[in-house]
């Protein structure tokens, strides 16, 4: 499956993510009758995470099925709903893609020891 990603013209350079936040700004405050980002947004943002945990649960139920059509089916709906959580807080792809880059060269490890130590300072122990 992964082979024919690679084959995708613009793969080297894909913004689809940013493109499609920019769909969900664009109908965000649109009509509810008519837009599924709408209704979801008119609904408010406990709507919006108890998608997100659905679609979660679906990724977990399509990998232990086993088959790679469907796990890439529910990621794309969770990547879908995740973009609706990112533009209700103000946040785009490029912040999430900026702190993946930020994390790249570290270790699982040494990340989550910085992370912890950020989150004492931030508490003030």
């Amino acid at each position: 499956m992964s082979d024919h990603s690679h084959s995708h013209p613009d793969a080297s350079s894909d913004d689809t993510l940013d493109r499609l936040a920019s769909v969900i700004e664009s109908r965000r405050g649109g009509d509810p009758d008519k837009s599924y980002v709408a209704r979801l947004f008119g609904k408010g943002l406990d709507a919006m995470l108890k998608k997100v945990g659905e679609e979660a649960t679906e990724v977990v139920m399509a990998s232990k099925d086993g088959v790679p059509e469907r796990v890439v089916a529910e990621v794309a709906d969770l990547w879908f709903h995740t973009l609706l959580v990112l533009s209700a807080h103000g946040v785009t792809p490029a912040d999430v893609l900026a702190e993946l880059r930020r994390r790249e060269g570290l270790s699982g490890l040494e990340e989550f020891a910085m992370r912890k130590m950020h989150q004492r300072e931030r508490e003030g122990l």
